[in-house]
């Protein structure tokens, strides 16, 4: 596989070079040579063999796939060169076309480094500085960008050493001054006792050096504490008031990355980098373990209790005062317990329950008990205790009014309600009655009804209102179907009617009398009308007393309801 040519191929040049590469993938023509005389893999893709625009030389190759191995390729972070090394002694005299200002030959005046004098080396001859060393290093793109490049980090031992030499004098001469108990504070009181014998009382010779100066000397020194240390004279212990270098970080803990997350900005972790580790053990807990431990909840209490009475309209204020905000925050908890204890008395003084406050027994508390129970597989009791049966909230063999049974125990098919199956009772809250109320209930069903008047009596002539004398026997014949029918199970209006017409015309003039008379004492449509009985007393309305109701009735929504005819009135 060759790379591409410059400029484009002709149609003749692209159809040849075609066939050449599928030749040499079939074999028949020899494979292309690189320019190490290496042949290069005709089943190749193309975006391989083919080398871009700016590396391309116009031959087949594949140099553009391999590591290059000149200068480039090497590692020039190392490659640094002395920084500040003089180039031998200085010259005696200043030579023409070295600086002006110290005389080296490596710079000019705007690239010294020294410090401007007033009059240069070019002037005075005097203070040549040497030349420096320049080397010519080649630095690759991460060296030019290497902040550390050419550090030396032996140079950080000299500071560590030189810092390590401080500490340790300073630590001596700290020892010395508690040894020989000799203060800032003892300096200026033997100051003050040489300047009252320098006033006059060079008399004395032993002014200024008694036993009591002695006394007060010590008595200075006791009370002394080093500047920026908390040092205690008695004890002679130097406690650091900062973390020292020996501390480990609290993101070193736990190197694992799924552990407590650290961050970084705040230098907070608030979850325990170890798990699965008692707090008190744990060298470091979480931040969350010291601010939920110790007075910290006390103060989150004292700082809601501060915005709480704020917002209230009382005037607190945590960080403006905040002794009152603690006497106030007290207060607050001493009456609330109080009121706490006085609400609690007055309940269980009104509605009683103090037995249940009591503890329970330490049997039941420790979930022991002397009573052997053996279960199955199942969870069903094999030996001992039997289970007790499941209640619901409600009452439970509760009877009352003298029941022997509850509520909903018995139903009535006849009139679709329940009942009590002691006495068959259908009012909730009745007296029982024993086996005389279910007698009583049969005798008033209306199956007892319909079997007893199915029993004629003996017939008699009874004298109707017109003087004819009509027999019991057609009266009861004729008022059989309508019994029938006041206690048939099929609804008045349906199904094959038969009206009588003489009950018709009777039913239309009761329907017209009572609406004459609904009229007359002015009650409203809708009222409760007073029922109308049959001649023969049912309770029942009939298919006739129906059909007078619909006949006579208003039509609202009949366009001819309100029409009346003048010409015919």
């Amino acid at each position: 596989m060759a790379s591409a040519t410059a400029g484009k191929l002709s149609r003749e040049e692209f159809r040849r070079q075609k066939d050449l590469d599928a030749a040499r993938k079939a074999g028949t023509a020899p494979a292309a040579l690189d320019e190490e005389g290496k042949p290069i893999n005709p089943h190749i893709p193309q975006y391989i063999s083919q080398a871009p625009w700016y590396l391309d030389t116009g031959a087949p190759s594949l140099s553009h796939q391999r590591r290059p191995d000149d200068d480039r390729s090497v590692n020039k972070l190392d490659n640094w060169y002395d920084r500040g090394a003089k180039a031998g002694p200085a010259a005696k005299k200043y030579r023409k076309g070295a600086c002006e200002n110290c005389g080296a030959m490596t710079h000019k005046k705007l690239d010294c480094l020294e410090r401007p004098r007033r009059r240069g080396a070019k002037f005075t001859n005097k203070d040549i500085q040497a030349d420096e060393i320049i080397q010519d290093v080649a630095a690759g793109y991460d060296a030019k960008r290497d902040r550390w490049n050419g550090y030396d980090p032996a140079e950080h031992r000299k500071i560590y050493d030189e810092y390590a030499a401080i500490e340790v004098a300073r630590q001596k001469l700290r020892e010395e001054e508690i040894d020989n108990q000799t203060t800032t504070d003892l300096a200026a009181v033997r100051k003050v006792a040489k300047a009252g014998k320098a006033e006059g009382k060079e008399g004395d010779p032993d002014f200024g050096s008694s036993d009591e100066e002695d006394a007060d000397e010590d008595k200075y020194a006791d009370a002394a504490d080093a500047v920026g240390q908390k040092l205690d004279a008695k004890t002679r212990i130097t406690v650091r008031n900062l973390r020292i270098r020996e501390d480990t970080a609290k993101y070193l803990i736990n190197l694992d990355p799924e552990s407590a997350y650290y961050d970084p900005k705040t230098r907070s972790m608030r979850d325990a980098p170890v798990k699965n580790m008692p707090a008190e053990e744990a060298v470091f807990a979480g931040d969350n373990f010291f601010r939920y431990s110790g007075e910290a909840p006390d103060m989150q209490e004292l700082q809601l209790f501060a915005w709480q009475a704020a917002a209230r309209g009382n005037e607190v204020h945590l960080n403006a005062n905040p002794t009152q905000g603690e006497l106030l925050h007290q207060e607050f908890k001493q009456r609330k317990e109080q009121l706490k204890d006085t609400n609690k008395v007055s309940i269980l003084a009104k509605y009683g329950g103090a037995e249940y406050l009591e503890s329970a027994p330490r049997e039941l508390l420790q979930g022991q008990t002397e009573n052997y129970v053996e279960y199955s597989r199942g969870g069903q009791v094999v030996k001992g205790r039997e289970r007790a049966k499941a209640k619901s909230k409600y009452l439970e063999d509760v009877h009352t009014n003298n029941h022997t049974a509850v509520w909903g125990s018995w139903y009535d098919a006849a009139t679709s309600t329940w009942g009590f199956a002691c006495c068959h009772s259908t009012v909730h809250l009745s007296y029982c009655a024993g086996k005389a109320g279910i007698a009583a209930t049969k005798a008033s069903s209306a199956q007892q009804l319909l079997s007893s008047t199915s029993m004629p009596p003996p017939s008699a002539p009874v004298e109707s209102d017109k003087g004819k004398t009509v027999s019991r026997d057609h009266d009861r014949e004729e008022t059989a179907p309508a019994i029938h029918q006041n206690y048939s199970k099929k609804r008045v209006g349906e199904g094959d009617v038969k009206i009588d017409k003489e009950r018709l015309a009777e039913a239309m003039n009761d329907e017209k009398k009572r609406k004459q008379r609904a009229q007359e004492d002015g009650d409203r449509v809708g009222q409760k009308r007073k029922k109308l009985t049959t001649e023969v007393g049912t309770h029942e309305v009939t298919e006739e007393q129906l059909e007078a109701y619909r006949m006579t009735r208003r039509m609202a929504e009949d366009p001819m309801a309100n029409y009346v005819d003048d010409e015919d009135s």
